[in-house]
């Protein structure tokens, strides 16, 4: 037979659409024609596919070869398309039969000596072959990766020729390995090194239980950062769904994901530096950027204000909707986005407010350069005061560490609002709040004039109630109280320095 179609899949942000590789052989003079919107490093796969053949021992037809890659409106790049195209040649130029083809999904790049080298963006590759119930051979040394998804049906290939074998029934290629959860425990970094700085710990409690997006103010060298650092202590390991979405957007940015650290919680922490590309993604083909490498994990912006205004508000819109929308002109894709924020700043620009270096005013475009509506959307604001004395921490195990009795805390508290709403507090849309908060009346009007006095917005009025809900999850009430919400309205830090320097 002259024709032949393999099937494959594409790149698409996270997903993989399917795409048909359709080889036709005709008679006329030898040439390759490649055709179904594929950029240069797909067209090139016809001095790949033809060296992997011939150094393979195959005779490569000398007729006129065209190559659809359909749909032909899903743009392709990459190497990935070469084994399907050689495996078309072979069974269009009668190697094999057409009947090998059903029901199997074939990816990789070939070497010139018949080698299938490794492809980017594997982990959705498999997760889409899965969902279509098609065994997919790919390239072996993918295997340790490919193994995190354990529904899949694999077969792991190292050369052009093994392929072969296997489709015409003459030597099966070996399944791949199944994945081994690591036996080891979790590392648990400690807190109580760290001196003091009680407000904060609990803010990070809270934080952690309720997944709230949480600023830490203070001057230089208080423990901010160090604090930041033993948030994903507290956090619960990812489920085997989140671990599958983290792992798929690390396979498309080209980083490996170690099993060891499969369903370990990710914190980012891009330089100030960074751009606005860089932390949403982008590029002639969109990449996942760092706040979706921080998806199911933890961003953690240090020196917040030295960010730029513009990579700072891009921040905005995935903070509310848990994804990004990137769109260039080769292409367009949505990755997601649903990452804790956590990040810290010094309340002026020489690191302390007290050091009588800049004028109120000065040390006020300072804390300007954060927009208003970034502001909204961080549900805790928390003082991390320079300490009084300068104590040295006193030895304790790591067994010992407090910060095991704070992760019970955040592990129940999360328990309970799964069991509840079957989703984290900071989740929680405004009209859910009024039943699951039981405010009675006096309490909330207690809120409602806090919140008319110090000036807050619906939003933060909304993110108030959520944090005080957490609170009160910790502590195990189902109803949230008056206490509660005064501590909830108590962290709001940052407003109040603000307030102070505009009161000069």
């Amino acid at each position: 037979m002259s024709m032949a179609v393999v099937k494959t899949f594409a790149g698409q942000g996270v997903s993989a659409p399917e795409v048909s590789v359709e080889v036709h052989l005709a008679n006329g003079l030898p040439a390759f024609q490649l055709v179904g919107m594929a950029e240069t490093s797909v067209k090139e796969a016809r001095e790949r596919v033809r060296s992997a053949l011939i150094n393979s021992g195959f005779d490569f037809p000398a007729k006129r070869i065209t190559v659809n890659l359909a749909p032909a409106d899903i743009p392709k790049y990459g190497g990935r398309f070469d084994l399907p195209i050689a495996v078309g040649i072979l069974v269009a130029s009668g190697y094999l039969p057409d009947t090998c083809l059903y029901d199997i999904a074939l990816v990789g790049e070939l070497g010139l000596n018949g080698e299938i080298k490794s492809v980017g963006g594997l982990i959705p590759i498999l997760m889409a072959s899965a969902h279509e119930g098609l065994p997919l051979i790919f390239p072996g040394v993918n295997d340790v990766e490919a193994a995190m998804v354990s529904y899949a049906t694999r077969f792991p290939a190292f050369d052009l020729l093994s392929v072969y074998e296997h489709l015409a029934k003459n030597t099966r290629l070996q399944e791949g390995q199944p994945y081994k959860e690591p036996s080891r425990a979790s590392e648990i970094k400690g807190w109580d090194d760290i001196i003091g700085q009680a407000q904060a710990k609990r803010a990070l409690i809270i934080a952690a239980a309720g997944a709230h997006n949480l600023l830490m103010v203070g001057p230089q060298g208080t423990g901010k950062s160090l604090l930041a650092s033993r948030l994903l202590s507290l956090l619960p390991p990812l489920s085997e769904q989140e671990a599958l979405e983290v792992a798929a957007i690390h396979s498309v940015k080209g980083e490996t994901i170690k099993p060891t650290n499969f369903k370990t919680r990710n914190m980012r922490s891009p330089h100030h530096t960074s751009s606005a590309v860089a932390l949403t993604g982008g590029g002639s083909h969109p990449i996942p950027g760092e706040i979706s490498l921080a998806h199911h994990g933890v961003l953690f912006l240090d020196e917040l204000p030295e960010f730029g205004r513009k990579a700072l508000d891009v921040l905005r819109e995935p903070l509310e909707t848990g994804d990004v929308h990137i769109s260039r002109a080769s292409g367009s894709a949505t990755y997601p986005a649903n990452f804790q924020l956590i990040a810290a700043m010094n309340p002026s620009p020489t690191g302390d407010i007290d050091d009588n270096r800049l004028t109120p005013q000065q040390q006020l475009n300072y804390l300007n350069r954060l927009s208003g509506p970034l502001l909204d959307r961080i549900d805790i604001q928390v003082e991390v005061p320079r300490l009084a004395s300068y104590d040295l921490s006193v030895p304790i195990s790591q067994h010992d560490d407090s910060i095991h009795q704070a992760k019970k805390q955040v592990m129940d508290a999360q328990s309970l609002q799964l069991t509840r709403q079957g989703k984290t507090n900071a989740q929680l849309s405004g009209a859910e709040l009024a039943t699951l908060c039981q405010l009675n009346d006096t309490d909330l009007r207690f809120l409602q004039a806090a919140a008319k006095q110090l000036n807050l917005s619906m939003r933060v009025f909304h993110r108030t109630l959520k944090v005080a809900r957490t609170i009160a999850d910790i502590e195990g009430q189902t109803q949230v109280l008056r206490p509660h919400l005064s501590e909830a309205l108590g962290y709001r830090a940052l407003d109040n320095l603000i307030k102070q320097l505009s009161s000069h």
